[in-house]
């Protein structure tokens, strides 16, 4: 794919729109810090010209039978995988992936659109009974409307598939606000689903920054479900915002996620598992295991083998790399002062610790896998989300202390535990605060028919994706009728 300035326009109702200010935002090549799009800047006007696009083509979209709805999403998924190298190019290029894991991202996508297909033929409710003689009562799910989705760039086209799919197949139209910083994927699955007979306006998609286009679609008030992955912070506002008017909102936020190494454990997995939770895409993962919390019988030799593994990964994008580089400037800042700051304070660096010294590196916005040990379980770096390849050490002496180091702090996303007990295992997977718990694998994994969701500062609740995600984008109707025995 060619790396020449390319225009990234709006998506609406079937085609490309220029936002009507014509303002731009530059975005740039986070492998070599070059610009490589022009991105239309969308306000408040172009927002409420894709709502007023998705409500106009509801009913003809909610008017078909979610089998026939899941025939037209089959047909995304045919393109998709026709299409498959096309999208990872533009992922990887965008997003500073190597090849393979911008391939494996696109495999997920299609594979979260195949399940959601299906569940078109089991859009199940439930029939109930009554104590009244001859009453006969169900329950049948029916769209919610517009669908306002708010996805982040780390991985772009997954985003995209868990939210549009499951909000398609209820029947509800769809405005995406794209990241900012991977803006042409969500334009070409947009191509996509209008190839495939999506009718037009029922997925539509507005680039620009948060403030102002997320924000004047949170605030929207013909937008009647929001779904957000993103920050704790703005996910409050969402929140408070969209929660004036009652509107539907799914939050799924950040993490601080706790890796705990048992002293019944396998090392070589558990350095295995250690590194890929907290390097991997990386460390912009909300389910990065950036909290690894060893004991302390097996914590120097652990130690001695994750070093060595975190040394020995290769940053770049051509294939085989196995990290790139962070998404823009401003978050490679960002975690250049964490670790600073952490260093300043006492902590030891024991990996890492900045950007790498490569000369063909020196343009992008990399940093080098980084451990630190030493780091007040109660300082910023040790409760905050950095959304980068850092990850602080932890030594403890009973499952009971890791427990409660694990739980922590104000979010509650993920967690993996490694034990050869089985015992240990489920005694730490009943009691952990967190939506998802793996045992003797990474702190991530979620599949398309799992629910993925947190507790506390990790979300409001809900659960995407999964049959969990349909509770999201529809309402559920209650519906009796009367027989009456004298009428036969």
């Amino acid at each position: 794919m060619s790396e020449s300035v390319t225009d990234i326009l709006n998506w609406i109702a079937g085609r490309p729109v220029v936002a009507q200010s014509q303002a731009w935002l530059d975005k740039f090549n986070p492998h070599n810090g070059r610009l490589l799009y022009r991105v239309s800047s969308s306000s408040a006007a172009d927002v409420d010209h894709a709502v007023v696009a998705a409500k106009s083509a509801l009913a003809e979209w909610s008017g078909l039978t979610p089998v026939r709805r899941g025939q037209v999403l089959t047909d995304i998924v045919a393109l998709m995988k026709q299409r498959a190298n096309e999208l990872a190019d533009c992922i990887a290029v965008e997003t500073g992936k190597p090849p393979q894991d911008a391939k494996g991202e696109v495999g997920g996508a299609i594979m979260q659109g195949e399940f959601f297909a299906g569940e078109g033929m089991r859009l199940y409710a439930r029939s109930l009974t009554s104590g009244m003689p001859g009453k006969y009562s169900h329950t049948v799910r029916q769209p919610r409307g517009c669908a306002g989705l708010i996805v982040p760039a780390n991985t772009p086209i997954a985003n995209i598939a868990w939210k549009t799919f499951p909000a398609l197949i209820c029947g509800n139209s769809v405005v995406l606000k794209a990241a900012e910083d991977s803006p042409r994927i969500a334009l070409l699955f947009a191509e996509l689903t209008k190839e495939a007979g999506l009718p037009d306006g029922v997925f539509n998609v507005i680039q620009g920054l948060g403030q102002p286009a997320g924000a004047a679609l949170v605030e929207h008030t013909g937008v009647d479900v929001i779904s957000f992955t993103g920050s704790t912070a703005v996910g409050r506002w969402i929140a408070a915002t969209a929660g004036q008017r009652l509107a539907r909102v799914s939050l799924e936020l950040g993490g601080k996620n706790p890796f705990v190494v048992c002293d019944d454990a396998d090392l070589d997995q558990a350095v295995h598992w250690a590194a890929l939770s907290a390097f991997s895409n990386a460390g912009q993962r909300c389910a990065a295991g950036s909290r690894i919390i060893v004991f302390r019988s097996i914590y120097p030799a652990f130690v001695e083998k994750l070093v060595a593994k975190a040394e020995s990964l290769k940053l770049g994008v051509e294939a085989g790399c196995d990290l790139g580089p962070l998404i823009n400037p401003r978050q490679h800042a960002a975690a250049l002062a964490a670790i600073t700051g952490a260093g300043n304070a006492g902590a030891k660096i024991l990996c890492g610790g900045g950007a790498p010294d490569s000369e063909a590196l020196a343009g992008g916005y990399y940093v080098k896998p980084t451990l630190i040990e030493g780091v007040d379980p109660n300082s910023g770096l040790s409760c905050q989300e950095i959304f980068a390849p850092v990850a602080t050490l932890y030594s403890v002496d009973t499952l009971q202390e890791a427990l409660a180091l694990a739980n922590a702090g104000e979010y509650g996303l993920t967690a993996a535990i490694h034990t050869g007990s089985v015992d240990r295992a489920m005694w730490f997977a009943q009691r952990v605060r967190a939506g998802v718990v793996n045992i003797n694998i990474g702190t991530y994994g979620s599949e398309p028919h799992m629910p993925f969701g947190g507790f506390g500062a990790s979300g409001n609740g809900t659960r995407e994706p999964g049959v969990e995600a349909l509770d999201v984008y529809s309402e559920l109707k209650n519906i009796s009728f009367l027989v009456r025995s004298d009428q036969l």
